[in-house]
Formats: C-alpha cells, sequence, structure tokens
C-alpha cells in the first residue's frame, strides 16, 4: 500500500513549557531518529512545536532548537487562544507539509512509545489512531471521579466520543483536510474527530506523570473546557434548562393558587408568576441567540506571528 515511507509531522502545542521543553524535545527527537532508521517514516519529518503566546522564553528555546535539530520546527502564535485552537493551527500549518499527523502534550504524560503502534496501524490501513489510557491510577480521585462522569455525561448526551481519550492521536493528512471543514468556534476536537469517518483503530497506554512544569488544566479551564463539549454537540442541555424552568413554573404558580384566599398572597404571587414566565421565555431566547451568534459570528480561531521553517 506505502511504497516509501511516509512524512510525519508531530503536532505539540505548548504554552509556558520552558521547565520540561528540554526534556520534550530530546524524548521526540530519539523517537524521530529510532523511527527513521527503521524506515517507518520519511527523513523530512519534523517534530512542530506551536507555542501558544507563552510568557515565558519557551519560544526562544524552540528558535534554538530549530537552528540545532533538524526535526525541529516551530510556529508563534499572534496571542494566547487556548490549547485547542493551538492544535489545530499546528494541525492545519502540517497539513500540506505530510501524510501523517500525530499531536500530543508537551507534558509527555502521554507514552511516545505508543506513537511506534500508532504508525504501524496506519500503514494497516487506518486514518485514524486514539491514543486512549489503560488506566486513572496516576490521577487523584476527584480528577478520576470528574473525567468518567464527563465521559459518561457526554455518551448521555449523543456525543461520540472515545471514552478515556483525550489529543494524544495520529490522523492521515485526508482526515487532517476533512477536520478543517469543520467550522465549529468553540473547538472540541475529540469531539469533533469522530464524526470524521474513515478507518479507525485504537492503542492502549498508560499515562506518566508530568516530568517538570506544572499542568496548563485549572479546575476552572476544566469545567469551561466541558462546557464546550457539551453545548457544542448537543442540543439536550437546552431542552433540560427549558424543561426545569418550565417545571419551575408549574410548582409557583401552583403555590400561587394555593394561597390564592389570601389577598396578600395572591397579589404578590400573580406579580411573580408573570415575572418568573417572562424570565423562562427570555432565558430561553438568550441561549438559542447566544448559539446562533457563535455559529455565524466566524472569527478567526488564531492568528500567527512567525514560523521557524515549518
Amino acid at each position: 500500500m506505502f511504497d516509501v515511507p511516509s512524512i510525519l509531522y508531530i503536532v505539540v502545542p505548548c504554552y509556558n513549557e520552558c521547565e520540561v521543553f528540554p526534556y520534550t524535545v530530546k524524548e521526540l527527537t530519539n523517537l524521530m531518529e529510532d523511527l527513521v532508521e527503521k524506515n517507518k517514516i520519511s527523513s523530512f519529518s519534523r517534530i512542530l512545536f506551536v507555542d501558544d503566546g507563552s510568557k515565558d522564553n519557551t519560544w526562544e528555546l524552540i528558535s534554538n532548537s530549530f537552528e540545532s535539530n533538524k526535526y525541529v520546527c516551530g510556529l508563534k502564535l499572534a496571542g494566547n487562544v487556548g490549547h485547542q485552537n493551538a492544535l489545530f493551527a499546528g494541525l492545519m500549518a502540517a497539513a500540506s507539509k505530510c501524510d501523517i499527523t500525530i499531536s500530543i502534550d508537551a507534558d509527555l504524560q502521554d507514552d511516545v512509545a505508543a506513537i511506534y503502534e500508532m504508525v504501524d496501524k496506519y500503514y494497516e490501513g487506518n486514518d485514524i489512531v486514539y491514543g486512549v489510557r489503560s488506566d486513572r491510577k496516576n490521577d487523584t480521585f476527584f480528577k478520576r471521579t470528574t473525567a468518567q462522569s464527563f465521559y459518561k455525561l457526554m455518551n448521555g448526551m449523543g456525543v461520540k466520543t472515545v471514552y478515556n481519550h483525550a489529543d494524544f492521536r495520529l490522523m492521515s493528512v485526508r482526515a487532517v483536510e476533512q477536520l478543517s471543514n469543520y467550522k465549529e468556534r468553540n473547538l472540541f476536537l475529540r469531539g469533533i474527530v469522530p464524526l470524521i469517518g474513515y478507518k479507525t483503530d485504537c492503542v492502549y497506554y498508560e499515562r506518566k506523570e508530568r516530568l517538570a512544569g506544572t499542568s496548563k488544566y485549572p479546575l476552572k479551564k476544566m469545567i469551561n473546557f466541558a462546557f464546550d463539549g457539551i453545548t457544542s454537540f448537543s442540543i439536550k442541555p437546552s431542552f433540560f434548562h427549558f424543561y426545569f424552568r418550565l417545571n419551575n413554573y408549574y410548582l409557583l404558580t401552583y403555590c400561587s393558587n394555593l394561597f390564592s384566599y389570601r389577598i396578600f398572597y395572591r397579589k404578590y404571587c400573580a406579580r411573580m408568576d408573570f415575572t418568573y414566565a417572562f424570565n423562562l421565555v427570555f432565558r430561553w431566547s438568550t441561549a438559542c441567540f447566544n448559539r446562533c451568534y457563535r455559529a455565524v459570528y466566524r472569527q478567526n480561531l488564531y492568528g500567527v506571528k512567525r514560523t521557524s521553517s515549518i
């Protein structure tokens, strides 16, 4: 099926990763050299680091590595646009240069050894290969519980996701091209990629501890990310909210009638009925407007400041 080794681009989003970057570039370079030596990928393969508007010297480290390491290239975004947009920017930049892309976080908690199996599965005819965690023993109880609840909630909402898969995945160039056709403004790639289709497979691995630096996903970002994922791919939350407010309205009406024999309660409950009914319609209309606005107002997902020979 493949006469010559394919060109692989490993896309690595980075935000304030100066502490872990030396470990990351060393480990990924060793991987690339081994894959080239085994004739699994072309010598034109690259590691594309995407600097998501870092405030530290991450871009300086990327630039220095570009000068000394033939496998390294870089893309610096004009500002901090978030992990998903930075990853998307890297994939779009790599699409015209390669046959395969693999996305992985800079902390290398995802096992790079799984990339060997990913590449093998690509040569077996798979366009998308998901890296899936085999367990969550390294997570705290809170993170493990909330993550598992999130995936179950997504499935319950009818969103097609791969359980225990984040953004560690291989995509063929035609899969990336199909991804570019999706115009979602609030990117949730782990929900979009399964919609692409094509032949897929999974590789299972154990997630490791972060080598250096700190997590760039505090609780607030995790909640916002989960909210985007749920609201971007399902209208059920809107219906749940609507019926919840409607039931509350009926309950308030019942209470109003229950105390209607008292002039005081009748007077003020009637006012509350009107206010609550208006609030119900207003909130529902606002929710619909916000979704339509974000879909129609197609602002740029990212801006590129400079590149290092992609």
